[in-house]
């Protein structure tokens, strides 16, 4: 009979980088697991889109888009009474 243990990946210095789980022991872990990884694609997805303000070519292609739609959005917006 086969005993699968946790087995450590180290890196070329000893340090260890990941581990390999049995599949009981992953399962118990799993759900959490991909609750902390959305949430850090969330996170991450939000720092850029705080960053895109002071990005200048994002602001450039903002400006620039704006500026295209200005005379269509003139056209179907409804005016200001």
């Amino acid at each position: 009979m086969t005993i699968l243990k946790r087995q450590f990946i180290t890196d070329a210095d000893g340090k260890p980088i990941g581990v390999i789980l049995p599949v009981e022991e992953f399962d118990l872990v799993a759900e959490t697991l991909e609750q902390r990884l959305t949430a850090q694609q969330t996170d991450a997805r939000v720092r850029q889109i705080e960053a895109a303000v002071r990005d200048p070519l994002f602001l450039a292609d903002l400006a620039e888009t704006m500026a295209a739609f200005r005379h269509a959005d003139s056209e179907w917006w409804e005016q200001a009474a």
